[in-house]
């Protein structure tokens, strides 16, 4: 009973039906489909029956139909020893006629059973009898649809509830792995870029993912004597290989500055460094390193550049004569992969950077940012950076930010900047990251 759950149920037009053509079929006024509990007999559907729901099993005729493998026939109640003082017999109903087929499992449980009454003796045909077993035989068919129907949707809200789970769960997760991300992302890049005497710094760092850890870095930092070293660089892949080898370029790159700050040699230690590294995948990485000291003819620094397979630097320089013979030069294009390769040849420039000229370092997802379908590329922020003579790295910063919003607000690559700026002597020198 409990597997079928069809107790105390809404009626059902398709078991009301049935009951309506027990009564049609053998010509009687009453007829119903039953269910016999322990303590009642409860009516799922009636014919010519109102206002009564259930009745108990003792006396019961539905009780004993029920443990009948054949239909149970009463063709005159007041005569039969099995039905003679049974109150629907002798009370206001004064049934005298009764017939049941049991209603039965495929396993061969005994639910209930289809009824007839009539209050005059009367024979059942072989016919008839057939007939209200079939007709019991709908009822279990309509039972097992009903308990397959309950099955499914009790499966499918199982399924929503599961998958409400999995969701929330995924959203905690990934939650989670966003924190860690940005945690560990943070450790990656300096928290503030330093104040360099005479000289505007700002940065910035736009990750393709907030749920995965980029490979793109940079860093500006002190060295003996007055001096300054910086880099930005691009490692391989994503998440955490990626931050692993971005850990080891970055304090490698720190390290071998302090030892030996020539660009090229600082390149071919860290070159060294990926190569001894254990692993399993590739490890390499694009790098461009720099380093700053101020120029002892005048305002302004010497700057020495290094490259492994970096994008070129930017040089906006303003020459005298006026802003009509300002120029963008680029920077050291030559060098090969840090870490791909034993004998790998690097390449540096130097270059004077004087009162404001601007110099910006940036990755590659700068310029495979596309616009209006198609990459930005050299040429793009070549111009871009034209109309922008005499911008300070603040300035030049921003509006390299502005553009990444507008046309790349969820870029396929990071994108790593870092500008510097040599303030005119009427400028104030700033800072921005």
């Amino acid at each position: 009973m409990a597997r079928y759950d069809i107790l105390d149920t809404p009626r059902d037009g398709a078991f009301d039906r049935v009951a309506a053509l027990a009564a049609r079929w053998l010509d009687t006024p009453i007829a119903t489909v039953s269910i016999v509990d322990e303590d009642r007999v409860w009516f799922k559907a009636t014919h010519g029956l109102d206002g009564v729901t259930e009745i108990g099993t003792e006396p019961g005729l539905c009780a004993s139909a029920v443990c009948q493998d054949t239909p149970y026939v009463v063709t005159d109640a007041l005569t039969d020893l099995r039905t003679a003082n049974h109150p629907l017999v002798h009370g206001e109903m004064g049934v005298r006629f009764y017939a049941a087929a049991p209603i039965v499992t495929r396993d061969g449980h005994r639910l209930g059973t289809v009824n007839v009454l009539d209050t005059r003796p009367r024979e059942a045909g072989a016919a008839g009898l057939e007939t209200l077993s079939d007709l019991a035989a709908i009822v279990m068919d309509q039972l097992e649809l009903r308990l397959s129907s309950l099955r499914t949707v009790r499966a499918e809200r199982q399924l929503r509830a599961r998958a409400e789970r999995d969701r929330a769960t995924m959203e905690r997760d990934s939650a989670i792995i966003q924190t860690f991300a940005t945690t560990l992302q943070r450790t990656l890049l300096p928290p503030a870029l330093p104040e360099v005497p005479d000289l505007e710094l700002a940065s910035h760092y736009h990750p393709a993912s907030t749920r995965n850890v980029g490979g793109d870095f940079y860093d500006v930092f002190p060295l003996p004597g007055g001096r300054w070293a910086f880099f930005l660089g691009d490692v391989c892949g994503h998440g955490a290989p990626a931050a692993a080898l971005t850990s080891l370029t970055r304090y490698t790159l720190r390290a071998a500055a302090w030892h030996d700050p020539r660009p090229i040699s600082v390149l071919a230690e860290v070159n060294a460094a990926l190569l001894n590294e254990p692993t399993t995948g590739p490890r390499f990485a694009t790098v461009m390193f720099g380093l700053l000291q101020p120029d002892p003819g005048g305002p302004g620094f010497l700057v020495t550049l290094g490259t492994g397979g970096h994008e070129p630097a930017m040089l906006i320089r303003a020459q005298p004569g006026g802003q009509d013979d300002d120029v963008i030069e680029i920077l050291p294009e030559d060098g090969m992969l840090v870490g791909a390769l034993p004998d790998a040849r690097f390449s540096a420039c130097s270059v004077r950077l004087g009162p404001g000229e601007t110099l910006l370092l940036y990755t590659d997802g700068l310029t495979d940012t596309p616009v209006d379908g198609e990459p930005f590329g050299q040429e793009g922020l070549m111009r871009f950076l034209a109309a922008r003579i005499g911008c300070g790295a603040a300035a030049l910063v921003a509006d390299l930010t502005t553009r990444i919003d507008q046309f790349a607000p969820a870029p396929k690559d990071d994108i790593a900047l870092l500008a510097m700026t040599v303030p005119r002597p009427t400028d104030e020198p700033t800072r921005g990251d």
